[in-house]
């Protein structure tokens, strides 16, 4: 019985934390507002932690909250996977949370999912595309697809591909402004630059054998490498992006490839990165080898 009032007390805590208060939880589970309050009470007083900061006009999550909110729909979603799975004879369903950057996920992930869903008809694929980081040890997403350093823990990452850069411009804009041809000519154009990556911006090159980095200054900054890819192509400026997004406009002449005599060749890895485990869903475990399978470098 007090396995089955904790699972009772997951889904109670997951509707309130969703709808914002104990009157519109309770109209969701058929519960009164004061039955959910001793449901949020009783769940505080066995971790013997306030998990809910409650006012006269909303309710918000405590850190301690943000925690439990996260474990408790990855608990809730295995359960409803399991039971599911029973009911269909163990075929995987469910849905499964996916978070890209927009640029990349458009470009490289999108285009897998077509075959995955196609071989899994029970499995639904939930698509965040955003240059925004999704927290998945609280329960935001399932799987993201993150590129460089990795500092969660906690989590687990599988390599998927690595991806080069390369300096870009338009037609346009090299007619108005010149070709640089050593990287040092760079002084006297608009770089258009990521603007969270450095305090100062500054682009590699290999120069002499050896690895170097240059400042660069631009007109514009953005956190995503399609703004900046658009920015180059409509004339604004160059910019240095990945490999991934460009090859069709280069083919179509459209943007020109520059200084690649001195491109340091560096690579930007891609993982899967997702909350693993014993317990880790059959659907999660699927879609995760499938993208391993399947992703390409470019």
């Amino acid at each position: 019985m007090a396995s089955l009032d904790r699972a009772k007390d997951l889904t109670v805590f997951d509707a309130v934390a969703s709808t914002g208060s104990f009157s519109a939880a309770g109209r969701q589970l058929d519960l009164t507002p004061s039955g959910v309050s001793r449901t949020i009470d009783r769940i505080e007083a066995r971790l013997g932690t306030r998990l809910l900061l409650r006012s006269t006009r909303a309710l918000s999550l405590t850190a301690e909250g943000r925690t439990y909110l996260g474990g408790a729909r990855r608990i809730l979603s295995d359960l409803d996977e399991v039971e599911r799975a029973i009911a269909d004879q163990g075929a995987p369903r469910g849905r499964v949370r996916l978070s890209a950057a927009v640029a990349h996920g458009r470009v490289c992930i999108v285009p897998l999912l077509k075959a995955f869903v196609r071989a899994h008809p029970l499995i639904v694929v939930d698509v965040n595309l955003s240059d925004a980081k999704v927290d998945i040890a609280q329960g935001q997403a399932d799987v993201a697809i993150r590129s460089g350093p990795l500092p969660d823990s906690l989590l687990m990452a599988r390599r998927l591909g690595d991806n080069g850069r390369t300096i870009v411009a338009s037609p346009d804009y090299l007619a108005e402004w010149g070709t640089p041809l050593v990287p040092g000519d760079l002084a006297r154009h608009n770089c258009l630059n990521f603007n969270f990556r450095r305090a100062e911006p500054v682009w590699p090159f290999r120069i002499g054998g050896e690895n170097v980095t240059m400042a660069v200054h631009g007109s514009i900054e953005a956190n995503s490498g399609e703004t900046l890819l658009q920015l180059a192509l409509d004339g604004v400026g160059m910019a240095r992006v990945g490999n991934f997004g460009i090859g069709r406009a280069i083919a179509e002449g459209r943007l020109v490839p520059l200084l690649e005599p001195y491109n340091p060749g560096d690579r930007e890895v891609f993982q899967a990165v997702f909350v693993g485990g014993a317990n880790m869903p059959t659907r999660i475990r699927l879609f995760v080898d499938y993208l391993a399978e399947n992703y390409r470098v470019v």
